[in-house]
């Protein structure tokens, strides 16, 4: 009697940390640059000026939306192997950086870059270098999932019930915290679990005012309130009009 030897082949799947830490390079060092140029402009010196094209200012995130656009399209189309699958990562880093450095302009509809309303552009920036940083880590919350059904309905639940968390925090004003909370779920529950911020969805509508939970936002997170974040957020991304 014979018996045949099978051959199996198991491929496993992994993150091209690889690409994705060329993918962040670019965006930090786009992300810095363009700060760079900005702060120039505003400060009249150098070489740099705004582009206008008809009299039409042209904003940077227009470039970076064209190149994500471009790097996308033809990574899903060919799929490059090396280089070419880093030069379309620097490409999509470098592009996002440009759209996120004014993304409180598209959030707010209007030009306000240099604003308060304007810090939101730093702050993604900084939840975009956090969470591009877990990833080349290889932080990867779906790796231990187990194949049996009982297991993965497990799962679920409890991605389910992670995500209310994240929700949640997002709506305390805690938005940075809330897409963190998306890959490392303790910061979901833990921020979740603290006090909202007083102009926060949730507060507005679970803290009445003159209640007690108001005034201890209030004084957890005063108008004027600056921290030591605030003060690294102010040298990267420039002083913003008081």
């Amino acid at each position: 009697m014979q018996t045949e030897a099978v051959e199996i082949n198991v491929v496993v799947i992994v993150p091209n940390q690889g690409v994705g830490l060329w993918m962040l390079g670019a965006f930090v060092l786009t992300f810095g640059g363009t700060r760079m140029v900005t702060r120039l402009i505003r400060a009249g010196r150098g070489p740099f000026r705004n582009v206008e094209v008809g009299g039409t200012h042209v904003h940077h995130q227009v470039y970076g939306i064209l190149a994500m656009l471009v790097a996308g399209a033809i990574e899903f189309s060919y799929r490059p192997g090396t280089p070419g699958a880093q030069i379309l990562a620097v490409l999509f880093g470098a592009g996002a950086a440009l759209t996120l450095d004014e993304f409180a302009l598209w959030l707010h509809l209007e030009d306000v870059y240099w604003s308060r309303e304007g810090r939101k552009s730093v702050d993604a920036a900084f939840l975009a270098v956090a969470v591009g940083l877990l990833l080349v880590a290889g932080f990867n919350p779906f790796s231990d999932v187990g194949s049996g059904a009982a297991n993965q309905l497990v799962f679920a639940g409890l991605m389910l019930v992670n995500l209310a968390l994240c929700v949640g925090t997002i709506l305390k004003g805690k938005t940075a915290l809330g897409v963190i909370g998306l890959l490392v779920p303790l910061v979901a529950l833990v921020s979740f679990c603290r006090l909202a911020k007083p102009d926060s969805p949730w507060a507005r509508w679970r803290y009445p005012p003159g209640s007690r939970r108001a005034e201890r936002a209030l004084r957890r997170y005063p108008p004027d309130r600056r921290t030591r974040l605030d003060a690294v957020k102010d040298f990267i991304g420039g002083t913003p009009h008081r």
